[in-house]
């Protein structure tokens, strides 16, 4: 467990290190990024690029191994379709990131060096993630009351 908790540690630190260095970290720099009809920053493409490089890349060499270092087995979704919870998921995060300037990582890095925005952010992120919790216990109770049968939308 020591082991995990070692690893979970440094890989946080190493992400945040990266966000920082990268600028996501700055949000007049994200929302530049953002805003493709006005003054578009597109720097942060290269960040993207490089982290999917490294992703694609580390993912095949990582899925060779039978199991990861430090758990019995490979924890894969088995999901393959586009539901209307992604899609809102999705929606919202974006919506999100395009007022904030801030996805959840980057927010979090912002604690080594806070200011309002870090303070209004993180709040705001914690509201969100359990209203998502919330509404998802409520429609698997839902589905769990009509005997599994989906509702069509009214």
């Amino acid at each position: 467990m020591k082991r995990l908790l070692l690893a979970t540690g440094f890989s946080g630190a190493l992400f945040g290190l990266g966000l920082a260095v990268s600028g996501m970290t700055d949000a007049s720099k994200v929302l530049a990024f953002l805003d493709i009809s006005g003054h578009w920053d597109p720097s942060l493409l290269f960040v993207l690029g490089g982290a999917v490089a490294v992703t694609a890349g580390a993912t095949r060499l990582v899925l060779r191994r039978p199991a990861p270092l430090l758990d019995e087995a490979f924890h894969i979704s088995s999901l393959r379709t586009i539901d209307p919870p992604l899609i809102f998921g999705a929606a919202i995060f974006g919506i999100g990131w395009g007022i904030s300037g801030y996805c959840p990582g980057p927010g979090v890095a912002l604690l080594a060096s806070p200011s309002w925005e870090t303070w209004a952010f993180l709040p705001a992120m914690l509201v969100g993630m359990a209203a998502h919790r919330v509404g998802r216990t409520l429609l698997s109770r839902e589905r769990d009351n009509s005997g599994g049968a989906q509702r069509s939308p009214a």
